[in-house]
This record gives C-alpha cells, sequence and structure tokens, in this order.
C-alpha cells in the first residue's frame, strides 16, 4: 500500500488499443457540453479500461468545503459529502493532493502507514452487502487546483490494480479536471482572471512573476505596488484559480482563542497560514497557497483538526491577522516618518546638543522604521542601502543603489539619525559604543516570508556615523542562458568549461555580477558525477549539490587555506572566490594543472589585462599559459524601461558614435541599415520609478585561449598584442558586445558609455 507513482509520461507506456480507447473518452468529455451530461456514457469506458467494478468521481464545492459524490456507480443515489480530512480516504486525497494506491482498504495498519487518521468508513459495505477492496484514488487537478477526486474501487476477478492501472487513472483524472475546469468556470492559471479582465497585459505579468521568484517575495506585492492592482482584485483572481473562497483581512474576525494557544505566532508567520474561525472539529485555515499539502498536513498536525476548510490569502492579509502591520516591515513610511516627525520636535526643544540620549534604539518607531527601509530595499530590488549623516542638524539621507545607480528615498530627523544607526549596529552584533572607528558585521532577518541577509559596514565621518548596507542575493543560479550572453560567448564558455581541467576567470570591477556569473556556469556543470566545491566571501547564492564554505580571513581562513584543503577533498571543480595574491594564483594554477577545473574572479578593467595581471603577480608564465581556457570580463549596464522606451531615428552624429564604438570596419557585421536604423530612448513612468530605465543587463567580452594566445602569454607580451590578437580570433570588446544590445533595444548610449571605454 503506498502512493501511486506520477503520471509522467504515463500514456507512452500504453499500448495501441488503450491509447485508442482512452482518445475515446477524451473526445467524448471535450466534446460534451458539460460533464453530468455524458457521465453515463463515460462510465462504462472508464470501467473498462480499468477492469474495475465501480467508481466514484466526486466534485469540489467552492463555497462549502466539501467534495461530493455527484457521479458513481450503483443504484444508492444519495449524495455522500467528504469534507477534506485525514479522516477518510477520498477526504485525504483531496486535502493532500496526492494519489492513492490501496490494495485492500481494510487493511487497517496498512492505511495507519499513510497517515494516523487514515480509516476506511465500512458501512456503506454493511448496509449492501457489497465488499470493497482495492481502490485508487487520483486527485482531480487542474494545474494546482484540486476539483475534485475520482475513486475507482475493485479490480475485476478479485485480484489488485497494477502499476500501469494507476497511470491511466491519474490520465483519466486530467482529463475530468479539463472539464470540470470549465464547468466550475476555473482558469487555468493562478492570475489569468487579471488578464481576461484587461489589468495587466501577459508581458508585463511574466516580467512580474520572473522578478518576484527573483527576489523570493509573492507576486501580489508586485502586482498591487507597482500595476497598482487592488488586493481584492489578486484575491479573486487567486480564488478563480484555486476554487477555493478568497479571505481578505478583516479586523472584525476574532482569530479562535482555543486553536491559537496550541501554536507561538512565529510558527504561523514561517508557515504563512492562520486559523481564522472553527475548533478541533472543523478550523478554517487562510494560507497563501492551498495547493501547498506540506503545510497544510503540517498545520492540521499541530492543531490536531478533524477537518479542514481552506481560504486564500494575501501574504499581507495573513500577517496582519498575526497583529503585523502591511509587508512585515512596520507601518506605512509616511506614518512612521510622522510620528518621528512628532518625537523630534519634543526631543529638540530646549535642547543643546545632538546625541541618542533623547530617544530608545529599541523604540518602536525606529524598529519600524529600519524594518520598513530594508524591506522596501528588497521589494525594489536595491543592491545597497546609505544611511549618510548630514551636517550638524541637517537630516540624515537614505540612498538606495537601484540598478547601479543611488536615489534618495527618505530622510531622517537629526534628533533620529544616531538611534537609527545604533539599531542597525545592534542587528548586526556591532559594538554601540564604538563610534571612533569603522566596524564591519552581518545580520540576517526574517520579513514576512522572506530571509534577507545584509553585510553591514559603519564608517565615522565628520558629520556622524555613516552606514552601508548591501542586501546579499540569497538566491539560486541563473541558468547561462539568461545571462544575455551572445550566442558566440554562450557557445564558446560552455565549450571552455567543458574541459576536466584548466582556469576559467570571470573578470571586472566589484559589482559587475562575476558571482552571478560564475555560479550560473556552475548551474551548468553541477551534475550528480561531479565533486563541487566553493570558497566564497560571502556566499552570496547557494545551489544543491555544491559544497559551499564561508571563508574567514580573521582566523587566517582565506582563499588560499581554503584551496590547499580543497585539493585533500577529491574534488572535480573548484570555485575559488577570487585570485587576489600571488599564492592563491599560483594554487589555483597548480590544481588546474593537475586535473581540477578552477573557476575564479579578479578585479580587472578587461580580459587582456587579466593576464599580465596574474603575469604581475608572479604566476610561472608557462604554467598559465598552460592551465588557463579563457578570460570573460563583463560589466552590468542599465536597461531601457520596457514599458515606457520609445523608439526613434537616429541623427547622423548619433550613428556615427555608434559606428565608432564598434569600429566602423567591423561595424557591417551588424547586419543594419544606418539609414534605417531605429534605436530606443528613455521616457520614464511608475514603473521605472520616472528614470527611464529598470533592471542591468551583462556586456561581455571573452578572450579564449589557444596556441597563438599562449605563445604571448608564454613571451609576456603586452596588453595590446593579446587584445589584438583576441579580436583577431574572434572577441569582441565590451564597447562592441554594447554597442550590439542598443541596436537590440536594450539600453542606449549614455549607460554604455557610463560602463565601458574604447
Amino acid at each position: 500500500m503506498e502512493p501511486v507513482v506520477s503520471e509522467g509520461t504515463a500514456v507512452r507506456a500504453l499500448d495501441d488499443d488503450l491509447r485508442v480507447r482512452i482518445k475515446v473518452l477524451h473526445d467524448l468529455v471535450q466534446n460534451a457540453t458539460v460533464f453530468s451530461s455524458i457521465f453515463g456514457e463515460i462510465e462504462p469506458l472508464i470501467l473498462n479500461l480499468l477492469g474495475a467494478e465501480r467508481m466514484t468521481i466526486y466534485q469540489k464545492q467552492k463555497k462549502e468545503d466539501v467534495i461530493v459524490s455527484r457521479f458513481k456507480t450503483g443504484s444508492d443515489v444519495r449524495e455522500i459529502r467528504v469534507p477534506l480530512s485525514t479522516n477518510s480516504i477520498a477526504g485525504f486525497v483531496a486535502l493532500t493532493q496526492q494519489p492513492l494506491f490501496i490494495n485492500d482498504v481494510y487493511d487497517e495498519a496498512g492505511l495507519r502507514k499513510l497517515h494516523s487518521n487514515l480509516r476506511f468508513d465500512r458501512n456503506f459495505d454493511q448496509k449492501t452487502g457489497f465488499r470493497t477492496r482495492s481502490m485508487i484514488v487520483a486527485p482531480i487537478m487542474s494545474g494546482k487546483a484540486m476539483l475534485g477526486v475520482l475513486q475507482i474501487i475493485n479490480k475485476r476477478g478479485g485480484g489488485t490494480f497494477s502499476e500501469m492501472d494507476g497511470k491511466v487513472a491519474i490520465h483519466i483524472a486530467k482529463i475530468i479536471a479539463s472539464k470540470f475546469q470549465q464547468d466550475v468556470n476555473a482558469t487555468a492559471a493562478p492570475y489569468a482572471l487579471l488578464l481576461q479582465q484587461g489589468l495587466v497585459s501577459t508581458e508585463k505579468l511574466d516580467d512580474v512573476l520572473e522578478r518576484a521568484a527573483k527576489r523570493r517575495v509573492h507576486p501580489s506585492r508586485l502586482l498591487m505596488d507597482e500595476l497598482h492592482i487592488s488586493a481584492e482584485q489578486v484575491g479573486k483572481s487567486l480564488e478563480t484559480y484555486y476554487q477555493v473562497p478568497y479571505q481578505p483581512y478583516d479586523p472584525a474576525i476574532q482569530l479562535p482563542q482555543v486553536l491559537m494557544t496550541e501554536v507561538k505566532p512565529a510558527y504561523l508567520r514561517k508557515l504563512l497560514c492562520i486559523p481564522i474561525q472553527g475548533d478541533r472539529h472543523q478550523v478554517v485555515i487562510a494560507i497563501d497557497d492551498p495547493s501547498d499539502h506540506t503545510r497544510i498536513l503540517e498545520i492540521q498536525r499541530v492543531l490536531r483538526a478533524d477537518t479542514i476548510a481552506l481560504r486564500v490569502s494575501l501574504p499581507d492579509d495573513i500577517l496582519r491577522f498575526l497583529g503585523e502591520t502591511v509587508s512585515a516591515g512596520g507601518a506605512d513610511l509616511g506614518a512612521i516618518m510622522d510620528q518621528l516627525e512628532g518625537e523630534a520636535a519634543l526631543v529638540t526643544e530646549g535642547a543643546e546638543e545632538l546625541d541618542s540620549g533623547g530617544l530608545d534604539e529599541n523604540a518602536a518607531p525606529i524598529i519600524q522604521l529600519v524594518n520598513k527601509v530594508i524591506a522596501d530595499a528588497v521589494t525594489i530590488g536595491a543592491s545597497d542601502i546609505h544611511v549618510e549623516p548630514g551636517k550638524e542638524r541637517a537630516p540624515t539621507r537614505v540612498r538606495m543603489r537601484v540598478d547601479g545607480l543611488c536615489r534618495e528615498v527618505l530622510q531622517i530627523p537629526a534628533t533620529h539619525a544616531p538611534a537609527v544607526l545604533s539599531r542597525i549596529k545592534i542587528m548586526s552584533r556591532l559594538d554601540i559604543s564604538e563610534r571612533r572607528k569603522p566596524q564591519d558585521g552581518k545580520c540576517k532577518l526574517k520579513l514576512g516570508n522572506r530571509s534577507i541577509e545584509l553585510r553591514v559596514a559603519t564608517v565615522p565621518t565628520v558629520n556622524g556615523e555613516s552606514a552601508v548596507m548591501r542586501v546579499l542575493a540569497n538566491a539560486g543560479a541563473l541558468p547561462m542562458e539568461k545571462l544575455n550572453l551572445t550566442q558566440r560567448n554562450l557557445d564558446a564558455i560552455k565549450e571552455l568549461v567543458a574541459h576536466p581541467h584548466g582556469i576559467f576567470l570571470v573578470v571586472g570591477p566589484t559589482g559587475s555580477g562575476k558571482t552571478t556569473t560564475l555560479h550560473a556556469v556552475l548551474g551548468f556543470l553541477n551534475t550528480p558525477d561531479r565533486k563541487i566545491w566553493t570558497a566564497e566571501d560571502p556566499v552570496e547564492i547557494t545551489q544543491p549539490g555544491l559544497q559551499q564554505v564561508q571563508v574567514l580571513p580573521k582566523i587566517g581562513f582565506d582563499f588560499a587555506a581554503a584551496m590547499r584543503s580543497f585539493l585533500r577533498a577529491d574534488p572535480d571543480i573548484i570555485l575559488i572566490g577570487e585570485m587576489r595574491d600571488r599564492e592563491t594564483s599560483h594554487i589555483g594554477i597548480e590544481a588546474s594543472l593537475t586535473g581540477h577545473l578552477v573557476l575564479s574572479t579578479l578585479h580587472t578593467n578587461s580580459a587582456p589585462e587579466t593576464v599580465t595581471r596574474l603575469l604581475d603577480l608572479g604566476v610561472d608564465p608557462m604554467n598559465f599559459a598552460d592551465a588557463l581556457l579563457g578570460v570573460l570580463a563583463q560589466r552590468l549596464m542599465r536597461t531601457l524601461c520596457k514599458d515606457c522606451k520609445q523608439p526613434y531615428q537616429p541623427d547622423t552624429h548619433e550613428i556615427q558614435q555608434l559606428m565608432h564604438a564598434y569600429g566602423e570596419a567591423q561595424f557591417p557585421e551588424l547586419g543594419v541599415d544606418p539609414a534605417t536604423l531605429k534605436l530606443h530612448k528613455p521616457v520614464g513612468c511608475d514603473k521605472c520609478g520616472n528614470t527611464g530605465y529598470r533592471g542591468r543587463t551583462g556586456i561581455h567580452e571573452l578572450l579564449q585561449s589557444t596556441p597563438a594566445m599562449r605563445e604571448l602569454i608564454f613571451t609576456k607580451a603586452s596588453v595590446a598584442e593579446i587584445r589584438e590578437l583576441s579580436i583577431k580570433e574572434g572577441m569582441r570588446t565590451l564597447m562592441q558586445d554594447g554597442v550590439g544590445k542598443i541596436i537590440q533595444g536594450q539600453s542606449d548610449l549614455a549607460q554604455l558609455f557610463r560602463v565601458a571605454s574604447g
């Protein structure tokens, strides 16, 4: 007795006869006006397909929190209403949304192995004399939305259902699901109703979903903040998809205390669900994803509830039920600042000197303000938060670096600035009494369901302490195809890193995306047959399958020490965060020559300069020439906002700039006619903060190690000679790659000239 194997490609394993019969069933269901009109016709088809005696099809009732047996085999015409619970087989499948394959429903010990509460109700058998034995029970799902349950009963001849029967039953459930979806007007995706209502375009929705996944925030947050779609509209869209009622936050709802005493608010915040009414017999749970059976079963276990009724809520609604403010970052920023300004008037009245004595850094408004600033930084995708004191009684400015440029977001009254700095230092475990020297620290915090890590640096200035908080990515690796590499560079990198040994470098200034690129390469290489070690400072991107190490220079565990320890751990691939000194570079090259693929970074301006920089560090030219696979230099260039960028016809001067930047002799290879060329310019809208730009993309130059290049390295050739040979062998410079992306409409010359030079 165990769960059925997932469907996968079940129908591929069917013989031709079964395929034909399933096709007949499929066409009957799809061509029916409503499912009820053809049940009598498809019932014998399904029973014959599976060699079964009986079947029952339950349909989910959106507003009644039960599944109802509207369609079944046999003379008993009464409806059976089954709540979502762990007490019955159909209710358990509806709750967990996972199929079951049961050989004997009377085997109580076997049922308890699936769940301690699971039982088979024998009343029907006792009344009718029918003996239920084996079952296949499959959820009827449309995407992640549960619409019903298909229950197949008893294999004819007294045997048990085969694994193939289970796969066929799951496939039949999917056929029925498509008709159920039409019957109840369910949508095919969580936000499809917003598309139908014209509240968002497909392109904008895809962009929101992609950025929400990247930032690990709920899509509803971006839909409401950026596209100004109301919470009710988002909630109704989720309701139409999941077929579960939408539950907005309602201050009039009194949470059931008998249940709330069983569980801590912090635990509910972690699960992002909450009991909003009921008792242990039946509890109503508000959750952001009604298809997440793992969380549903967990809360059912903790609350010891017999049956579960589900409501779909937005994360903000759930957090407000828990007593938190919207976005879990504190109250509205305007309300916090009003409160601070009011307190500032009291603190400064009669004050001779500004210090933190007038305000507690643990006061609620200060905590709310710091949390809100951090939460807003994560929401808008900022890489850094800068807290900069003003002169004398001037307010402290808070700026955020978004897409490489700083923008001011807030001014804090001077009376409160020391308390804000102290709060930041407390969070980062720094010494709040020491204000005369720089300090570095890190902090981790959880805002709502988001885990955020910050690297914090404080520096004393003539106006007071300044702080910089870098928001660490804390995300998974991007696929290489998302790096916006040219096809030539993408293919070449894949070919280079396919070598079993050698060294591949990604270079550029701080904040140019080197770590992101290296982890994308590791994602390409990360297969179960390879052992991969990484040494990083800090570990920002995590991937399953990697052994990732945080270096700690303060205790002598630097990159060189990490490399030496890795070589004793039998790796295939090593990523070393940076080759910043001769020792690390020497060990990396030696490792690459002894059968390891080594990936690393360096702070240099271009790919050709990287070669001379490493030679200047004292590495052996012959060993380096043999070890090097390639060098990828990169920058991040701001991209035009997709929502407001505007095409235009460039003038002669601008075309000449483009041709000069790319090289007039090579410009024809781009395949564009200067006379008809269209470029794009920034305009500005709400989505991009009226800047005209949103997001950044990489520009790259790739130097590959060839016999001729190895000869130049061995002879310690100049940067100019290395660059000339690289271009001759096909490399396109950062400037040339940028021009190509400008012509594609991704950015403009002003942004290219900011990050690259000829």
